[in-house]
């Protein structure tokens, strides 16, 4: 609920997001409404990602009225909400986003909620877990797991230096950096000059997509985002096999893979670790729809 002499800019807002907001399929938690709570918190200085807004909204003076109007025509421009906002929920987590790192997204809670579960189930032998993640982006998923497992260790990798200095900053926001270490490199190759060579849980969001799909995304979808995190060679799968058969040499005694993968990759996938000896068991996370968007294997 907004004050009374604010009803009428809001519904003037709804009616413009009704009208001309490609709503993206990859984010069901931006709606017409979460965007326009959104938008206005941001507006008044208070930022929040569309999944925690909420509809008690404060008065605005005329700057920020202004700065509304602006931030509105922006995002029906096709600029993320994330990036106007500088804000991204994920696990329940807020974290901070910016135009250097893939916005967060809900495909990815799946593999989280995964890992979580393994490290769970895996307390009671490894109170200690040493976790790696791989192609960390915002360093959402280190630091999620960081906050559900004060004992935990983490490693956070990433390629590009700008996605590091993002995940930096999310682990101070948790207060969490004193235990997520934070390597530049490609893939494994991040490790290298670490003491630290095998890990009990392996976490990765590799790029999936073909060089021809991340070249050419919509508009609504990921436009606007570092191509280098959508782009996964030729045929989508070049980051995600590599990872396959360079993990085991990096995983301690029944340790866990677990890994992204995009719509339709599963079958393909599913061979090759089936096909390595390295793995002795895995399992497949699907979406609502049934669509297998994660896997996890085990080795010996």
């Amino acid at each position: 609920m907004t004050v009374s002499g604010d009803a009428s800019l809001l519904e003037r807002i709804l009616t413009r997001l009704r009208s001309d907001l490609p709503l993206a399929p990859d984010k069901p938690e931006e709606t017409v409404e979460t965007t326009a709570y959104a938008l206005w918190h941001t507006a008044a200085g208070h930022p929040c990602s569309a999944a925690l807004a909420i509809a008690q909204l404060p008065a605005l003076d005329q700057s920020q009225k202004d700065r509304l109007d602006k931030l509105l025509e922006r995002r029906l421009a096709g600029e993320p909400l994330a990036y106007l906002t500088g804000r991204q929920a994920f696990l329940g987590l807020e974290f901070h986003t910016s135009p250097g790192a893939l916005i967060p997204r809900r495909e990815t809670e799946l593999l989280g909620t995964e890992a979580l579960r393994l490290l769970g189930l895996a307390h009671a032998t490894r109170p200690n877990p040493k976790v790696l993640d791989l192609c960390t982006g915002s360093g959402n998923l280190a630091i999620a797991i960081a906050c559900r497992f004060p004992a935990a260790e983490l490693w956070a990798a990433d390629l590009e230096a700008t996605a590091l200095e993002l995940a930096e900053q999310n682990a101070r926001h948790h207060g969490v950096r004193d235990r997520v270490r934070l390597l530049q490199g490609d893939l494994f190759g991040a490790l290298s000059g670490t003491t630290t060579d095998q890990f009990d849980l392996i976490t990765c969001n590799p790029p999936y997509l073909t060089t021809r799909h991340a070249q050419n995304m919509p508009r609504d979808i990921g436009a606007a985002e570092p191509v280098a995190a959508f782009d996964g060679g030729p045929f989508g799968v070049s980051i995600t096999l590599r990872l396959i058969r360079e993990a085991p040499r990096f995983l301690a005694p029944a340790g866990w893979l677990c890994f992204e993968l995009g719509a339709g990759q599963g079958p393909m996938i599913e061979k090759r670790l089936r096909d390595n000896s390295s793995y002795v068991d895995f399992h497949s996370i699907s979406d609502s729809n049934g669509v297998v968007r994660s896997l996890c294997a085990r080795v010996a």
